[in-house]
């Protein structure tokens, strides 16, 4: 019986299709371009059920309407190979619900993989992507935790298990389980990742510039998602010690224009550009270099969290096609599926125009939706690093919206995670001087300066 380099059983001898199946595996955990080389390998391989299904869930993870036809020309094919090894046989099962958009069934479909083949990681790592947009946190630990047990000698497991656990709250563990990940193999980009999401959370700033400014090295070759989600990660910690010019850099050269037509690329823009702006920095005409990518995605519902971004950049830059997609999510918010109507319904939408009201300077009402929506932003997915985006838009609503009071109670709670976080600094001098402290005012200024001065 064949196997791949993981030990689990596929569906062909032949050298150059078990090679394809390795790429895939290896690439997609590792986030390696290789891994899309599994669609020339299924076109070359049609006797592959397992090549030709990988293939077809490779293209739905494209984020995009377009996904289920892209991917229903590799089901078709997988289907018509007889008899079907039952790995593959899962795997096709798992692609037809996805087509279908039936993740109830993607997820036990998923989870099957996993019983059946414990050392599959590919079936970790896609039931963690889904439980992920669902904000299920304790059931990416439960998938981590299965990986590490088959495969502990596989740093990516340990890369998975550690981001599992950051999400939990469970910072120790993460932080264990990524420089476990990392002792494996110092390259592991999701590693690195949920240790830098561990050092933003505690507040470990300038621990952070310095541990991704020593590893970037490895990030060139990956794929666009994980080399620019890592870059967008040291902008947030640059941010944070008020390095505006070097945030924008990174902005230019490695955060947008990677593979700009990417979801995650875009998203990534989005997030970067309204902090910089909600921290007083002007983005220039960058807002209209990326509405072109996103005026495409007018009617996407494919996801709330990055419909939610698609908007919001699309309104910054003020352009039509954000009414349409708010169209759209109403549309679909009545149409989703039931797992997840109330996430669109009940979520999506008020944030969705709270998004709009906000990019169009209608403050108050940003506020008041945002204040209603943020306690069951978990719904739709998302990290705590990526939705704080919709928290900090709340805050400058309020800073805007002339709510001193309001925005004081924020803006210290903030700081009691990074206590010289410069645009939170900044925003409690202003603060202060509006209601009337002048002396808290004066510190937090003293703050600002202490930490530019250090530069």
């Amino acid at each position: 019986m064949s196997l791949d380099y993981l030990g689990n059983p596929i569906d062909t001898d032949d050298h150059d299709a078990r090679q394809g199946l390795d790429d895939f595996i290896a690439g997609f955990i590792g986030y390696q371009p290789r891994a899309e080389a599994i669609l020339a390998s299924a076109d070359r391989h049609p006797e592959s059920a397992l090549s030709n299904a990988l293939a077809g869930i490779l293209l739905m993870f494209v984020e995009s309407p377009e996904g289920p036809a892209l991917a229903e020309r590799y089901r078709q094919r997988a289907a018509s190979v007889e008899p079907l090894h039952p790995r593959a046989a899962l795997y096709l099962a798992l692609l037809q619900a996805w087509i279908a958009d039936d993740l109830d069934r993607v997820l036990l479909l998923a989870g099957r993989v996993q019983a059946q083949y414990p050392r599959d990681l590919f079936a970790a790592k896609l039931n963690q992507y889904v439980e992920f947009n669902r904000g299920n946190w304790p059931a990416l630990l439960r998938i981590g935790l299965n990986a590490v047990a088959a495969a502990p000698d596989i740093a990516q497991s340990h890369g998975m298990l550690a981001f599992a656990y950051e999400q939990c709250h469970l910072l120790e563990e993460a932080e264990a389980s990524a420089r476990q990940a990392l002792a494996l193999q110092p390259s592991e980009p999701w590693a690195q990742h949920a240790l830098a999401h561990v050092m933003l959370t505690e507040g470990r700033i300038d621990e952070g510039i310095a541990f991704l400014e020593g590893v970037k090295v490895h990030w060139q070759g990956l794929n666009s998602f994980m080399y620019t989600h890592n870059w967008w990660h040291l902008a947030l910690f640059y941010l944070a010690r008020g390095e505006e010019a070097r945030v924008l850099e990174i902005y230019d050269r490695h955060v947008w224009g990677i593979l700009p037509e990417y979801s995650q690329d875009q998203i990534g823009a989005v997030s970067l550009l309204a902090r910089l702006e909600v921290a007083g920095i002007d983005v220039g005409e960058r807002w209209q270099e990326l509405a072109p990518w996103l005026q495409k995605r007018h009617a996407d519902t494919v996801q709330p969290f990055l419909s939610l971004q698609y908007l919001y950049g699309l309104a910054r830059a003020d352009k039509p096609e954000a009414d349409l997609l708010l169209q759209a999510l109403r549309i679909h918010a009545h149409q989703a599926p039931s797992f997840s109507r109330a996430a669109w319904a009940d979520v999506t939408l008020p944030v969705a125009e709270a998004l709009l009201a906000h990019a169009r300077g209608d403050f108050p009402r940003a506020a008041r939706l945002l204040a209603g929506s943020l306690p069951r932003l978990n719904e739709i997915g998302g990290s705590h690093a990526q939705r704080d985006l919709f928290a900090q838009i709340e805050l400058d609503a309020r800073l805007r919206g002339g709510e001193w009071e309001v925005a004081q109670q924020i803006l210290e709670l903030r700081r009691r995670y990074d206590a010289l976080d410069v645009p939170t600094n900044r925003s409690l001098a202003r603060v202060y001087r509006e209601l009337a402290l002048p002396a808290l005012a004066r510190q937090a200024e003293d703050r600002v300066e202490q930490v530019l001065s250090q530069r």
